[in-house]
């Protein structure tokens, strides 16, 4: 078995705004997530909150972009945005996220009902930028505990192969390779 990687959350996950003041009013105002850095330059502002220790959510600000409002639903595909589903960030429990829940309602917020997942509790909502978001709470939490590929965390009846290997190896018998692109398309 190969080493784990030390990995301590989502350093940031970098999103895109066309209106960086409504973003900050919405993350840190409505949401309550810090706004933690900034950075600016002539060609673009980038933004970061809090959303749990090590972990942030950014936003980029092209200056000059048209940026298509993509009102997305989770859970849902959307060819508009083949590559992105939704974002779901983490809350430690049931009254954590009926507080959430309560803050959006109060800022004239739309939010779902809670919904149980049977692993998990969540609410979904949006931001004004259409970026579809989920708040949930782990009823069993998978990352502070061994993986249990038998346990109730891994539903698929038919999982893909890579699962299969890993349940019945402890191990993957191949990994795929990548490439990088470059700014005018290219592959470097």
């Amino acid at each position: 078995m190969t080493a784990r990687t030390p990995w301590q959350g989502i350093n940031h996950l970098a999103l895109v705004t066309p209106d960086m003041d409504t973003t900050v009013r919405f993350w840190h105002g409505v949401l309550g997530a810090e706004l933690v850095g900034t950075i600016g330059t002539p060609e673009f502002r980038h933004y970061f909150f809090r959303v749990g220790d090590a972990s942030s959510v950014a936003f980029f600000e092209y200056a000059d972009a048209d940026v298509p409002r993509v009102d997305k639903v989770a859970g849902l595909f959307d060819p508009r945005s083949p590559h992105f589903d939704h974002v779901s960030i983490n809350l430690p429990d049931d009254d954590a996220l009926l507080a959430l829940q309560q803050r959006l309602r109060d800022a004239g917020c739309e939010v779902t009902d809670v919904i149980d997942h049977v692993v998990i509790h969540s609410i979904y909502f949006s931001d004004p930028n259409g970026i579809a978001l989920e708040a949930s709470c782990w009823l069993i939490d998978p990352t502070m505990a061994p993986v249990d590929y038998a346990g109730p965390l891994f539903a698929d009846p038919d999982p893909v192969p890579a699962v299969r290997e890993l349940h019945e190896a402890g191990a993957l018998s191949s990994m795929p390779t990548t490439q990088l692109v470059d700014v005018m398309g290219g592959v470097l």
